[in-house]
């Protein structure tokens, strides 16, 4: 074997955990690996292996050790896809018919929480994030979401983005957060009828307030704009559709030390589990996957039939 570098001799330097020939370079010291040595049949549906574990709640480091791919190939994956299927869901997701759909935020912090990003100075690219999600009520159909600070410009975004996916007029309930009372008029107009649905917390029984769930004192329910049917003001359902968010994306967990390290890892990671959730998941309730019930697909695809559609999509 010559240096693929500077054309010295070289001499073997141990295997890498899949068993291909490493070298090393006497000249320059560079290490590389013989390709003809390294296995191909099965990485494809190695990767794909690791992308379902990842999508089931799976670290990262726990997917290494179980399908033996190095973890930056699995992240590399993960990020390639996820991109993919954010401007798939974009592209497709548009105009859909709806009738009642709620929105809310779920907490999540990437690199460090906000208190440690303002002592030390860091950017906007770690510290809190909050994704913003749309679900319909009747189909279950993630309508849109949307990754970013808890702010006045992102909640403008997201409700550009939930705009344009759906279609027609229809009911939309929301919490109390300030700047959807301006965001959302000003983006839908007169096709949609807003509400509002304030939850008022009390101290929790047993005064373990970190690990125990606060008592519900009030419910306080608002119309804001259009004429909403306040019999149907709910935000049940996208609370429902935040646990499984937590508990199925290992990124969310609360208490360990699983968190994103990069922004844009946390935005492709959510991005894939949301076209994974709409076209793959089956809804034990409907019985069927959002996206069918949504008349998107016709058929629950596999994770293997996503990824072909999202990169013909992109090619």
């Amino acid at each position: 074997m010559q240096c693929p570098l500077c054309q010295g001799g070289t001499r073997r330097f141990g295997r890498n955990r899949n068993g291909s020939q490493r070298y090393r370079c006497d000249a320059c010291q560079r290490t590389f690996t013989d390709e003809s040595t390294r296995p191909q049949s099965d990485r494809q549906e190695k990767v794909l292996l690791a992308l379902r574990m990842i999508l089931e709640g799976n670290s990262v480091r726990s997917t290494e050790r179980l399908v033996s791919i190095h973890r930056n190939a699995i992240i590399e994956a993960m990020v390639q896809a996820g991109e993919k299927c954010a401007v798939f869901l974009d592209t497709v997701v548009q105009g859909v018919p709806c009738e009642d759909v709620q929105a809310d935020e779920v907490w999540s912090f990437v690199g460090c929480k906000e208190k440690t990003r303002e002592q030390r100075n860091y950017s906007e690219l770690v510290g809190d994030c909050y994704c913003f999600t749309a679900i319909e009520r009747h189909t279950k159909l993630i309508l849109a979401f949307h990754a970013g600070k808890r702010c006045p410009e992102d909640t403008c975004l997201f409700a550009e983005k939930l705009s344009r996916a759906t279609g027609g007029r229809f009911q939309l309930t929301t919490d109390g957060f300030r700047p959807y009372l301006t965001a959302i008029p000003q983006t839908f107009g007169n096709r949609v009828d807003f509400a509002t649905l304030v939850k008022v917390y009390g101290e929790p029984d047993d005064g373990w307030r970190r690990y125990s769930p606060p008592r519900i004192l009030e419910v306080i329910a608002s119309q804001q704009h259009g004429r909403p049917d306040m019999n149907k003001v709910c935000t049940s359902h996208v609370e429902r559709s935040n646990l499984t968010i937590r508990m199925t994306l290992r990124r969310l967990t609360r208490l360990t030390n699983a968190h994103s390290k990069k922004w844009d890892n946390h935005e492709a990671a959510l991005g894939l589990f949301f076209a994974y959730y709409n076209f793959c998941r089956v809804h034990s309730t409907i019985r069927q996957t959002r996206a069918m019930k949504a008349g998107l697909a016709d058929h629950p695809w596999s994770v293997q039939e996503l990824l072909q559609r999202i990169s013909a999509l992109a090619g």
